[in-house]
């Protein structure tokens, strides 16, 4: 089993949507992503929630979790949200970092576009690693 990490500060937004789409479409007997942060909300953005809803991904339910050495034990790649030098670090596992805007205080429109941008690095992401995927549409 393949584990990528999808990782932010407060792992509210961009990672849970990361991690929520690369589980929809990567086949789960071959992988599966995991979202964590550095300094983990309390609860998923609701705007982020809405957002996901509407492509039929429900993450009402989804709770921030601190990203641990623990966590990250049996994982092969980290994947950042643009977060800077905030952004967390794990010794040993290759890195990618996705420069996207935060949605936190961001309205639906503006956290659409970001959805729909990490739903297109996400399928790039299974193709490059050569994950096939199952019900990849769109």
């Amino acid at each position: 089993m393949r584990t990528f990490i999808f990782a932010c500060v407060h792992n509210a937004g961009r990672s849970q949507m990361s991690a929520a789409f690369f589980n929809q479409f990567a086949d789960p007997g071959l992988a599966r992503a995991i979202s964590a942060g550095t300094h983990p909300a309390e609860h998923v953005h609701p705007v982020v929630v809405d957002a996901m809803r509407e492509v039929g991904i429900d993450l009402s339910h989804a709770k921030p979790q601190k990203l641990t050495a623990e966590l990250a034990q049996n994982a092969e790649m980290l994947i950042t949200m643009g977060c800077g030098d905030e952004c967390p670090y794990v010794p040993g596992l290759r890195r990618d970092d996705w420069p996207l805007p935060d949605p936190k205080g961001q309205g639906i429109e503006s956290v659409r576009q970001t959805r729909d941008e990490i739903k297109r690095r996400v399928l790039h992401l299974l193709a490059q690693e050569q994950l096939p995927g199952v019900l990849v549409s769109g």
